[in-house]
């Protein structure tokens, strides 16, 4: 799970961009992982039979006020034909409660009937849902390794976090954008022009970026999810731009497929706020 050579920042918007459910985490806790200095992954359990393998690992995040978050997340084979499933979770009783509700189309799972527990009556489990006693002694043998895989990584990611934390003294460095001046008033304009939303920023805004000289160009996150039933992806870019007078200003575009036919549609607000709130309501309702 672990590339040493990814940043936190990379790790964060893959995890967020392969996850079914990312748009069910809180903002708030969204927000603050933004903002994290570094991370650790660490595999927590697995379960590998005939027909579902599931696996839930923790990533643990150190946050630039030198508390930590964890995310949680399950991965499953439940998808069409066996595909790879992510979804993540804010709290570890939540993706054990997810990972017990798992079961795979094919497997034994599958098949309801009265007297499975689905009827308000308890679970019947006949001869063939009874574990051997050897897949007992083999899932003992698991669950002691994992533990003692988990201890490991727990002390380890703890070390790092101290380490890290211990680093906090230090004053941060800023990371100033790099400008680049080719005809950023031209790329003002045509951001604006293709912005669709009604509430999109006007003719002061317009006025102002006209004196634009140079900008830059960074895309914040990219997250792929279900609505309605249907794929949409999101993207969200800000366009910082340097004025003449050597002041900064911001256009936040969202690009997203989350439009009643699938076709790709450019949004733009003038706060990072407003575009997140807009990226909300989008992923909620068509």
């Amino acid at each position: 799970m672990n590339d040493p050579y990814e940043t936190t920042e990379t790790h964060l918007e893959r995890l967020l961009g392969r996850a079914l459910n990312s748009f069910d985490l809180p903002d708030a806790l969204v927000e603050k992982l933004g903002h994290a200095l570094a991370h650790a992954s660490s595999l927590c359990s697995a379960h590998h039979s005939a027909g579902l393998h599931r696996e839930t690992y923790r990533h643990t995040y150190l946050l630039n006020d030198g508390g930590s978050l964890t995310l949680w997340e399950l991965v499953h084979n439940t998808g069409r034909d066996g595909a790879r499933l992510h979804e993540l979770y804010a709290e570890e009783s939540e993706v054990r409660l997810a990972a017990s509700r798992l079961f795979h189309p094919s497997g034994p799972g599958a098949a309801r009937t009265a007297g499975d527990g689905s009827d308000g009556l308890p679970p019947v489990a006949g001869p063939e849902a009874l574990p051997s006693d050897d897949s007992l002694a083999m899932d003992e043998v698991a669950a002691g390794l994992l533990a003692e895989l988990e201890s490991e990584r727990t002390a380890e990611i703890d070390a790092h976090l101290a380490l890290l934390r211990g680093l906090r003294a230090l004053p941060p460095v800023p990371r100033p954008r790099r400008y680049f001046p080719d005809n950023s008033p031209d790329h003002a304009r045509r951001v604006l022009r293709r912005a669709e939303n009604d509430d999109r920023p006007g003719e002061e805004t317009a006025r102002l970026l006209r004196r634009a000289f140079a900008h830059h160009i960074t895309q914040v996150f990219g997250r792929q999810c279900q609505v309605e039933g249907k794929d949409a992806g999101f993207m969200l870019y800000e366009h910082a731009f340097l004025l003449i007078d050597g002041s900064e200003m911001s256009l936040w575009e969202v690009e997203h497929t989350a439009t009643p036919d699938g076709r790709h549609m450019c949004e733009v607000y003038e706060t990072e706020s407003t575009a997140r709130e807009a990226m909300e309501l989008r992923a909620r309702v068509l």
